[in-house]
């Protein structure tokens, strides 16, 4: 049904172009015809009509009422808006859809000064557009450059790894060997080094240590108390030089006296330090190992009869050694488990030797360990959706903020959002970074082409963000638009703790061609 009045429309149209050399019937565009110009008879063959009962079976619909809009941009108006009493400049700057005059309205064109304003801020997204999209080729190239790094450290990785598992296993045997070598050594006294001899050196060196603290403590006071003494007689002389002999104070005259009588003493006495009781005493102070005493000569481990025994071994041939070895181990250890000869573990302290070959073998399993997680990480990474081109990789860790009302707003790139309250206090997790989606969004671009635009848009998820009281953990919703510098537009609560931010950044630049359209990003934008 709905065809067949379309097509009755468009023969009309062509028998009344036929009869006459008429111009365009008012409101249709060079591309459409009708028979009902700027009324809204046929308004039910188009989906962009409110009055569209099934738009689904409409065919060649008018999609409104259309503005020539000299010297500016074409458009449609709704069919609803025509002749409404209302001058729609924003879509039809000539005010031809005002034609009718209803209720007195003359609605003037203005396409010239407003197609110049659009032609100008048009110019201005043009070249924002152009070094957005310069932007996002340098953001693709780093991305590359980190996923080549990436890719070689797993190599480099895999190499470490082979070594690093090599010599864990030469540190196993070794510290085994240790052990079984320290195994059948005599049993010491624990907390002394070779026996009784061992721990009368170090008490020893703990009392000679102690004395030459507290000597080191009393030359300090004393030179501290010198010095105090020097600063008083330099007072006191000074006093008696320049006092007024006939001031008649008693007082005076006796603190005077007193200072001739103590300087008289000092002379007789010789106050001035020896500087050679000084060098000795500044000998004595020095540590032992100073004056070359090393204490540590006198506490290494006595040679046991094991040691001689396998100093034994070192004369004779490499088959005899190695046959006899085996079997002074097994004899040991023979012994050892009846109880004959005790284990050095048994004294409760593990012998030096055994000490180092731990921590060395412990040193090269830290390592080992740390390279299975940077390979376990480097390779998740790889895994992971950095977006087209694997542009947000260069954008990773990087943080733009912007202030709204009492807080400002922090967005890192693949990380987390931030609530931070201007007049201080503690920071609000909005939710960490899970993964990326894509929407589809219909929004007009405002004049600064700051926004959203329509078309499909890439979105990233946060979730499990700071608790809400009484409510959700806190999430936010992170939509991508075109621009030259990352910043953030807007930002709202659609719902309890549930956000929405809207961002521009070169990164979403695809398909950047300089055209002029309503898109914000994607392949659409323009």
């Amino acid at each position: 049904m709905k065809a067949t009045e379309a097509l009755i429309c468009l023969k009309f149209l062509a028998a009344v172009y036929a009869a006459s050399d008429a111009p365009r019937p008012r409101g249709v565009g060079p591309e459409y015809g009708s028979d009902e110009p700027g009324t809204s008879a046929c308004a039910h063959l188009s989906s962009y009509s409110p009055q569209t009962p099934d738009a689904a079976n409409a065919t060649l619909a008018l999609p409104g009422f259309y503005c020539k809009n000299k010297g500016h941009v074409p458009s449609y108006v709704p069919f609803t808006n025509v002749n409404d009493g209302v001058c729609d400049y924003e879509s039809c700057c000539d005010g031809s859809e005002e034609w009718d005059g209803v209720g007195g309205i003359k609605c003037e064109d203005r396409c010239k000064e407003i197609g110049k304003e659009w032609r100008k801020q048009d110019e201005v997204r043009q070249r924002s557009q152009t070094n957005a999209a310069k932007k996002r080729k340098e953001l693709v190239a780093e991305a590359s450059k980190i996923k080549i790094g990436i890719q070689d450290r797993l190599q480099s990785l895999t190499t470490e790894i082979e070594g690093s598992e090599l010599k864990v296993k030469q540190l196993e045997t070794e510290l085994a060997d240790v052990e079984r070598r320290e195994k059948g050594k005599v049993v010491k006294p624990a907390g002394g080094k070779g026996g009784k001899m061992g721990v009368l050196i170090g008490l020893a060196r703990d009392r000679t240590e102690e004395l030459r603290e507290h000597l080191v403590r009393v030359r300090d006071e004393r030179d501290s108390s010198r010095s105090r003494l020097q600063e008083l007689e330099s007072v006191l002389s000074t006093f008696k030089e320049e006092y007024n002999p006939n001031f008649n104070d008693e007082g005076v005259k006796r603190a005077v006296r007193a200072w001739e009588d103590y300087e008289a003493v000092a002379r007789d006495k010789g106050s001035e330090p020896k500087a050679a009781l000084d060098r000795d005493l500044e000998e004595l102070t020095k540590t032992d190992k100073e004056n070359g005493l090393d204490w540590d000569e006198y506490e290494a481990e006595e040679e046991t009869d094991t040691d001689v025994l396998y100093a034994f071994e070192n004369y004779l041939p490499p088959s005899l050694r190695g046959w006899l070895d085996h079997k002074l181990r097994d004899l040991r250890l023979m012994l050892i488990e009846g109880g004959i000869l005790a284990a050095s573990t048994d004294s409760g302290a593990e012998s030096k030797h055994v000490t180092e070959a731990r921590k060395r073998l412990k040193t090269a399993e830290k390592e080992l360990d740390g390279h299975h997680k940077d390979l376990k990480k480097h390779n998740e990474d790889l895994a992971d959706d950095f977006g087209p081109d694997d542009v947000f990789r260069a954008l990773k860790g990087t943080c733009v903020s912007t202030d709204s009302g009492e807080y400002t707003y922090e967005l890192c790139f693949l990380e987390r959002t931030t609530q931070k309250p201007k007049k201080g206090g503690g920071h609000t997790n909005m939710g960490n970074f899970v993964r990326m989606e894509r929407m589809t969004v219909d929004e007009d671009l405002p004049p600064n082409g700051k926004g959203l635009g329509s078309g499909e848009r890439i979105v990233m998820k946060h979730e499990n963000g700071q608790h809400c009281w009484n409510g959700p953990n806190r999430q936010t919703t992170v939509i991508l638009g075109c621009a030259e510098e990352n910043e953030i537009w807007k930002i709202m609560e659609e719902e309890k703790c549930i956000y929405r931010m809207e961002v521009g950044s070169p990164a979403v630049c695809e398909g950047v061609n300089g055209g002029g359209g309503k898109g914000a990003g994607g392949k659409d934008e323009l």
